[in-house]
């Protein structure tokens, strides 16, 4: 890798990413990768057709596990008053009755909802959709 006679860094003229990244070793695994070249792939990813996207573009994805949780309220309790809990026992929330309630997917917010009975199964109805800051 090219050297920066003036500060001894790595100048960005013939930088190359390969095998192991970051040691400076080169274990022959091929030959590196262009950092202009990256920087233009990167650029390249948007949609160069301008067509707009639809469900049929996520198929590869449809069978990848994801967490859904619906967060009714949070508490906080000190290890003894676990401890005295026991079947009957009310925690207090902090959400009031009929307030929205939290649904995140792995862990990150997306939407707030409301319960909902159905048959005897509770449910979720999306009342809200969170739309995340994506840079």
């Amino acid at each position: 890798m090219a050297e920066n006679e003036d500060t001894g860094q790595p100048s960005e003229e013939g930088a190359a990413i390969s095998g192991d990244a970051g040691n400076g070793a080169d274990d022959g695994a091929g030959p590196g990768v262009d950092l202009n070249e990256l920087q233009g792939t990167a650029a390249g990813m948007e949609d160069e057709d301008d067509e707009p996207r639809t469900a049929q573009d996520l198929e590869p994805v449809y069978d990848v596990p994801v967490r859904i949780q619906a967060v009714l309220g949070k508490t906080a309790l000190e290890v003894n008053q676990l401890l005295k809990l026991g079947p009957g026992a009310v925690l207090e929330l902090d959400r009031k009755v009929g307030e929205a309630i939290d649904i995140y997917v792995n862990n990150r917010l997306v939407a707030r909802g409301e319960v909902v009975l159905v048959d005897d199964h509770l449910g979720v109805t999306m009342t809200e959709i969170i739309k995340s800051e994506r840079s």
